[in-house]
C-alpha cells in the first residue's frame, strides 16, 4: 500500500472501490477511473485518448499514448462501462479528458492524481493511488482463473514477470495453497 508516494499502489477491494466512485464530484471523473479499472490500462493511457479511439463496443488505446509506445491495444467494452460513457458528455473531436485551458489541451495526471486523493479521502480509504485501479483490475483477473497471458495483453506487459509484480496475493489464498498439501 502507498503511503506518502512510498510503496505499491493499493489493491482495492469492492467495498472501497464503490465508497470511491460515488465521492467522485462529476461524471468525468467516474468515466476517467472506469476506464482504468475496467481496461487495467495506465492514467497516462486514459488521460491521452482522445474521443475517436472510442468506439460502439471497444477502446483503442494507439501505440503513441501507450508505455514503450510499441503497439496499439483494442479492448472490448465492459458492460458497466457503458453506463459511464454515457453520463459523461464527449466532445466531437480532440481529447476525451480535455484540461481547464482549452480543448485540444489534456487533464493532467497531476490533476487526476488530485482528483483520486480528494474522493478517497472522502471515502476514508487510505493508500489509495492512480495505479491502484490497474493493479486491481489485473488482480481481480488474476484471482478469478484467467490465464496470465491473457492478463499480459490486456496490460500490455512486455513480460509476464513484470506483470507478476502487479498481482497482490491474498494471504487466504497462500494459506488455501498451504492446506493443500497432504501425507
Amino acid at each position: 500500500m502507498k503511503i506518502r508516494g512510498n510503496g505499491k499502489a493499493k489493491v482495492l477491494n469492492a467495498d472501497e472501490l464503490k465508497k470511491i466512485f460515488s465521492q467522485f464530484l462529476c461524471p468525468r471523473d467516474r468515466l476517467l477511473f472506469a476506464i482504468c479499472l475496467f481496461t487495467g490500462c495506465r492514467i497516462s493511457e486514459a488521460l491521452g485518448l482522445d474521443t475517436d479511439d472510442i468506439k460502439a463496443d471497444y477502446i483503442v488505446f494507439p501505440k503513441h499514448i501507450t508505455k514503450g509506445r510499441l503497439k496499439s491495444r483494442t479492448m472490448a467494452l465492459h458492460p458497466q462501462l457503458h453506463k459511464f460513457l454515457d453520463e459523461y458528455e464527449i466532445n466531437k473531436v480532440g481529447p476525451l479528458f480535455p484540461g481547464r485551458r482549452g480543448v485540444n489541451e489534456r487533464l493532467t495526471r497531476g490533476h487526476a492524481d488530485k482528483l483520486l486523493r480528494a474522493a478517497a479521502k472522502r471515502a476514508g480509504v487510505i493508500g489509495v493511488s492512480t495505479h491502484s485501479f490497474r493493479r486491481t483490475a489485473l488482480t481481480i483477473m488474476c484471482r478469478s482463473g484467467i490465464p496470465l497471458r491473457t492478463i499480459q495483453e490486456i496490460s500490455g506487459h512486455s513480460d509476464l514477470g513484470t506483470l507478476q509484480r502487479y498481482l497482490e496475493v491474498d494471504p487466504e489464498e497462500v494459506r488455501k495453497a498451504i492446506n493443500t498439501i497432504s501425507l
